[in-house]
């Protein structure tokens, strides 16, 4: 099966693909964030539907101090629902800075860095969702 993984950001929202029976991700071109919740989860949408997924993953920050992030992640994985779609949640905590990490140990400048950050901790949540759900 075909998996966004979203990784829900105030200035740019991290996307990827990945396949279910082989637990790989891919990132995907950011989404430069709108600052309106529905223009951004049309963005989001038209991904889906380019990329003919069957399930949206929202990384979700739970537990952390920014309950207003929480929130909004929350909100869209509600919207995105209400819009036909499958959507899971998974706890998204720490994949920005798994991701910076991953990108510095790779080699990559601080331009790349952040070309590519929230694309790879879309990534990483997707990551996540195939190994706490191994049978989907």
């Amino acid at each position: 099966m075909r998996v966004l993984g979203i990784d829900f950001g105030a200035a740019r929202i991290g996307v990827a693909v990945g396949v279910t029976e082989a637990s790989i991700a891919t990132p995907r071109p950011t989404i430069s964030a709108t600052g309106t919740l529905a223009r951004d989860i049309d963005a989001i949408v038209k991904v889906a539907k380019d990329e003919e997924v069957e399930l949206v993953v929202v990384g979700v920050p739970y537990g952390t101090e920014d309950s207003k992030q929480e929130r909004i992640c929350k909100r869209v994985a509600e919207d995105l629902r209400q819009r036909g779609w499958s959507v899971a949640t998974i706890d998204e905590s720490l994949t920005s800075i798994e991701a910076q990490t991953r990108l510095t140990e790779a080699g990559l400048t601080g331009a790349q860095r952040k070309r590519h950050r929230d694309g790879e901790a879309a990534c990483l949540i997707l990551q996540r969702y195939f190994m706490e759900n191994p049978n989907d």
